[in-house]
């Protein structure tokens, strides 16, 4: 009886064959995390920013710095009162940035800032330590 199957020389082509492909591709995908984290940051302060946009529609001012956005969660508990609060709110949940950091928000009620620090975490940088700022896209 013969029994079917490959040969140990066949398995050993086809593992290096995998090899050298997954050895082309890997530097292409893994250096586009850091990319993909400022994408996304960038996505993230976007909808923050809607989000900041109907609150204020409904309330005539951006939430303060001492509310915060956790003010675009649950109505404010201090500083100017919600005109017209939406009952689900404007977010489900502060979003954090792609780095676990709080988004830096700033706010006198008429106009605001929003920011991310970026990968390092703290102020300056280049490339994927760069600051991210609403105004600036």
């Amino acid at each position: 009886m013969h029994q079917k199957g490959f040969t140990l020389l066949e398995i050993l082509v086809v593992v290096m064959i995998l090899g050298l492909l997954i050895s082309l591709a890997a530097p292409r995908i893994l250096g586009r995390t850091d990319e993909a984290r400022v994408t996304k940051a960038m996505a993230d302060m976007k909808a923050v920013e809607t989000a900041l946009g109907m609150y204020k529609l409904d309330s005539g001012t951006y939430p303060t710095t001492e509310q915060g956005l956790s003010a675009l969660v649950e109505p404010p508990a201090e500083g100017p009162a919600a005109r017209s609060y939406r009952e689900e709110g404007y977010l489900e949940r502060v979003p954090l940035d792609p780095w676990n950091q709080e988004f830096l928000y700033g706010s006198d009620g008429r106009s605001y800032v929003l920011r991310s620090l970026g990968s390092d975490g703290e102020e300056g940088g280049d490339g994927v330590d760069a600051d991210l700022d609403t105004r600036n896209f």
